[in-house]
């Protein structure tokens, strides 16, 4: 049996979700992890020791030596380092969101298509096993509700909560219903940094479904979870967990009743899944799971939301 050629990544970034990269790309059998890169060196050594890959000090050191790139680096930052990688023909996963500016993330998808490497973007709840169950049985939502919420972490300060959490819901959304939006009505509060740090959207598609969707990074407790309603049916995914519960009506006869499902999955798995796909995409020459384009698209919607909570100077 033929073994594919490894792939020869390295890791933009290896703060607190960047050593989740070199962790799970270490144990990969189709990778090769040829450096990690940090702006704080000794973040960078302490990764390095912890599993056995050289440091890299400059982006030029890995020209011609690697296939692939992750980044994960601050989204202030995200043109920049993507922008280098895509130039000089590296295939690069940019986590989420894309870009600050929907400017930036055009000029990323261009250089892509423009040099013929892959740009695949860190939306990484398409890999949640329990999305991914949930995705064989909506066709045709009415209406969709979600919660993401969760503790303040002073770690991310160069964006809201739009960009930081609400956007996997976003781009969830965008991948399940084939419409264009009609309207969008946002509101949000400053509570702990100059952005907003809690937000609710509700996102109205020509098709007639309403989405609403709630994110928070002042709560006490991690929520992570999002409900599907269409015609006899009710989808409750809780990502976290990761658990589906699915309620269908059931009509046998005269008698009309409702079943129940319920779906539990190994936790913990999803970015491991995101990188194996985006290795396979390398691999195969196929278009990644979450592109440049489908990511911009994500990014619009974030940016229409946080505009409109701006514009209504809620402090």
């Amino acid at each position: 049996m033929n073994r594919k050629k490894k792939i020869k990544l390295a890791v933009i970034g290896v703060g607190h979700l960047g050593q989740y990269h070199v962790k799970n790309l270490s144990s990969l059998p189709d990778v090769e992890l040829v450096g990690v890169m940090d702006t704080n060196h000794q973040r960078a050594l302490e990764i390095s020791h912890r599993y056995n890959v050289p440091v890299i000090d400059r982006y030029d050191d890995l020209l011609g030596k690697v296939n692939g790139v992750t980044v994960v680096v601050p989204t202030s930052h995200h043109y920049e380092v993507g922008k280098f990688f895509l130039e000089n023909k590296i295939h690069t996963l940019l986590e989420k969101p894309i870009t600050s500016t929907l400017k930036e993330a055009s000029e990323l998808v261009q250089l892509a298509k423009e040099n013929n490497v892959l740009l695949q973007v860190g939306h990484v709840e398409r890999f949640n096993a329990g999305m991914l169950k949930l995705k064989e049985y909506i066709h045709d939502p009415k209406f969709i509700e979600g919660h993401r919420l969760a503790p303040f972490d002073p770690r991310v300060k160069d964006i809201g909560v739009v960009m930081d959490l609400m956007i996997h819901d976003i781009d969830i959304v965008l991948s399940l219903i084939h419409s264009d939006i009609s309207k969008i009505d946002a509101v949000g509060v400053r509570v702990l940094t100059p952005h907003e740090d809690i937000a609710n959207a509700r996102i109205t598609f020509h098709n007639g479904c309403i989405v609403n969707l709630t994110a928070s990074r002042v709560s006490m407790q991690k929520m992570r979870k999002i409900r599907f309603f269409q015609e006899n049916a009710y989808f409750s995914l809780d990502y976290v967990k990761p658990e589906l519960e699915i309620y269908r009506k059931v009509t046998d006869g005269k008698k009309t009743s409702i079943q129940t499902e319920q779906y539990v999955f190994d936790a913990n798995e999803s970015l491991k899944k995101e990188l194996e796909s985006f290795v396979q995409s390398i691999q195969e020459g196929n278009p990644p799971v979450v592109t440049g384009e489908k990511a911009k698209d994500a990014l619009e919607v974030a940016l229409e939301i946080t505009e409109q909570i701006n514009h209504l100077k809620i402090q």
